[in-house]
């Protein structure tokens, strides 16, 4: 009997080492956009069409690059056609399908809004309108036979929802758990983590307070309450312009100013965050809580790329809300941001539990994960 029990946790281990989903929940998929192997194939090749830009040199994945985890790499903030620079950092396009809203201030409600808008902006891919994208598709011979197969269209009744559909359905497959967290937590396995990283799991949930909105459910972790939250990145050191240029910008967005352009051109209306998006005050300074899945190979960290390391993310929320000792707190803070009190031993053991959320698949990817605990900044 105890060797039969023995191969049964064998068994278990094995496949919890093998599911490359352990740790989260089913992916959400719209009913209107189901998936399929030929629509993920015609994603692929969209998201990696340089055509679709005013240079022809710039592609959904040069800011979402594969081998950079589907981030732009070190770059704080992205780079689009001739170089140009917006204001955000690239978030990661791993496990974007479990997001509840799209973008760091949640302007699009999914991934195929989502799609709509890097094509356009003037910072990003610059085309001057949709029409530029779809006469590519339609002249291409591929392209329209691809679209005949995946939704039953000829190439002239091809429109940027079918376009921005399969876009969708290729980055929903962008899913990774098996983290060693994951086979420690979800999948029994005793020695899958560190004991920096088990120390680290504890200061997680207790002295750090990160689980508060960071989340863990009972069988899956999406490591994050889709919730906004104003934690000092950006409008602190803003904060006596923010009265003036918030009326500024909702007089701007009265009058038809496009938000996605906006955010994008100036750093300090980019650091208003989601009140750009609501309208509501008490939003000031407030983006989405990312996931922290993989999180070791995405630096650099926040809304604009402000914080290089792990251990300086650490610090920041340890400082209860500041970069740097002795700057002051903003008027617009979150209610739960204050100091943590962290030892240096509990900082250091809570950046060994964040790399080991790393996914298998991307343990090597922009080879950054070696830089997380680099000491204070």
């Amino acid at each position: 009997m105890r060797a039969i029990l023995l191969v049964m946790g064998l068994l278990i281990i094995s496949n919890a080492l093998a599911d490359p989903m352990l740790g989260l929940p089913p992916v959400p998929v719209p009913a209107d956009n189901p998936q399929s192997d030929a629509k993920i194939a015609l994603g692929d090749r969209l998201f990696n069409d340089v055509r679709f830009s005013a240079t022809g040199l710039v592609s959904c994945a040069t800011c979402h690059a594969p081998e950079k985890a589907f981030t732009d790499g070190p770059l704080s903030v992205s780079e689009g056609i001739n170089g140009l620079t917006g204001t955000r950092n690239a978030p990661t396009v791993i496990n974007a399908a479990y997001n509840r809203t799209q973008f760091w201030d949640g302007r699009s409600p999914d991934l195929e809004d989502q799609a709509l808008h890097p094509f356009l902006n003037p910072v990003e891919m610059a085309l001057p309108n949709h029409d530029v994208l779809l006469a590519i598709v339609r002249g291409d011979a591929n392209y329209v036979k691809a679209f005949k197969q995946v939704f039953g269209v000829k190439a002239g009744d091809i429109t940027m929802i079918e376009v921005t559909r399969a876009i969708a359905a290729f980055e929903r497959t962008k899913v990774a758990g098996n983290s060693p967290f994951d086979r420690w937590y979800f999948g029994a396995e005793a020695d899958a983590m560190s004991e920096a990283a088990v120390r680290g799991f504890d200061v997680f949930l207790k002295d750090g307070r990160c689980v508060s909105c960071h989340t863990i459910e009972q069988d899956h972790a999406v490591f994050t309450d889709h919730l906004f939250h104003n934690i000092g990145i950006g409008i602190n050191n803003i904060q006596e312009k923010v009265p003036a240029l918030a009326r500024a910008f909702l007089v701007a967005k009265s009058e038809g100013v496009d938000v996605d352009v906006a955010v994008l051109s100036d750093a300090d209306t980019s650091h208003l965050g989601r009140l750009a998006v609501t309208d509501d005050l008490s939003m000031v300074g407030s983006f989405k809580t990312s996931t922290l899945r993989n999180i070791a190979v995405t630096p650099p960290y926040m809304h604009d790329g402000n914080l290089k390391t792990l251990r300086e993310v650490v610090e920041h929320y340890n400082n209860g809300g500041v970069t740097n000792e002795g700057d002051r707190v903003n008027d617009f803070i979150s209610g739960g941001i204050r100091p943590l009190n962290l030892t240096e031993q509990q900082i250091d053991d809570l950046v060994a539990f964040m790399e080991a959320l790393t996914s298998p698949a991307f343990v090597n990817a922009n080879t950054k994960a070696e830089n997380n605990m680099g000491g204070s900044k």
